[in-house]
């Protein structure tokens, strides 16, 4: 092999990068801690975004419960997050928040019934090429529309959660 052609692979394969989401507070496929749940203070948690592709404008974040007794749960729905905010710090919004699944605006801590066992939460990030027009009653499906032919990569983190009252 030509090895200028090797080492044009090489530091193209060095340099690729993917998306990231991870958070000071938990790893991935950890216990998220009490605060950020309905027994704590119900706030966000701290969440970093890194790597951020080429061309990217804007963010949009879902945090999603799946395990929910009625179905996927939906506790953030948020776009429009600037690439400058790469660590989103706790209790904050960085962007244009929507409704959650209470059918209230912002974040709402992890809270399992309790009796349901772990439940699985993901933190999913959407680099995106433009910024959203979106109404402060969007929700989920809306954002997920609104985003489509605009991803360029996605990322997650997953955080597990059990309620620990009886």
């Amino acid at each position: 092999m030509n090895i200028l052609i090797y080492l044009l692979m090489a530091i193209a394969t060095a340099s690729s990068t993917q998306l990231t989401v991870s958070s000071s507070a938990f790893k991935n496929g950890d216990y998220i801690p009490k605060k950020y749940t309905c027994e704590g203070d119900n706030v966000n948690p701290p969440i970093t975004i890194s790597n951020i592709p080429a061309g990217t404008k804007t963010f949009a974040l879902i945090e999603e419960d799946p395990d929910a007794t009625k179905g996927t749960f939906d506790h953030w729905v948020i776009w429009n997050i600037s690439p400058a905010k790469t660590d989103i710090k706790e209790n904050t919004a960085p962007g244009e928040e929507g409704l959650n699944g209470s059918g209230k605006k912002g974040y709402t801590g992890s809270c399992p019934p309790a009796g349901t066992g772990i439940h699985h939460y993901h933190f999913k990030v959407f680099a995106l090429d433009k910024e959203l027009s979106l109404e402060s009653t969007t929700i989920k499906q809306e954002l997920m529309g609104a985003m489509q032919g605009h991803i360029i990569e996605q990322a997650e983190l997953i955080g597990l959660y059990q309620n620990t009252k009886l």
